[in-house]
């Protein structure tokens, strides 16, 4: 079986743009369906974002599972893809190095890790 990307990278928001997270997170939210149909292409079989508030700084966690050969969410054509690019470009700093959490221990049960082809 082919390496799984378990991923957690943390980004940090740019300052004043709570309200503009807060309308991209219910977006996802609102159209889930559609969103769940561009994870199929991407082979992404875990996606899960977090928030977090610290120091006075806004940063958002992305927690991925993904196989291999998945693709890039920039070179996809559906809409709901399009528009979360369209808020990571207004939300996200990028003048902030992307920080990738190590991981060190990945506990997925056989039955569920052979259905992540």
């Amino acid at each position: 079986m082919e390496p799984l990307a378990v991923e957690c990278g943390r980004f940090r928001v740019k300052k004043g743009m709570s309200d503009k997270v807060d309308e991209w997170m219910q977006f996802l939210n609102d159209h889930m369906a559609d969103v769940l149909l561009t994870l199929a292409d991407e082979k992404m079989y875990v996606e899960t974002i977090f928030r977090e508030v610290k120091d006075g700084e806004e940063y958002l966690y992305w927690y991925s599972i993904q196989g291999p050969n998945g693709q890039a969410v920039e070179t996809s054509n559906h809409e709901v893809d399009q528009i979360h690019l369209q808020f990571w470009e207004a939300c996200i700093d990028p003048t902030f190095k992307e920080e990738l959490l190590a991981p060190q221990v990945v506990m997925i049960p056989h039955p569920i890790r052979s259905q992540m082809k």
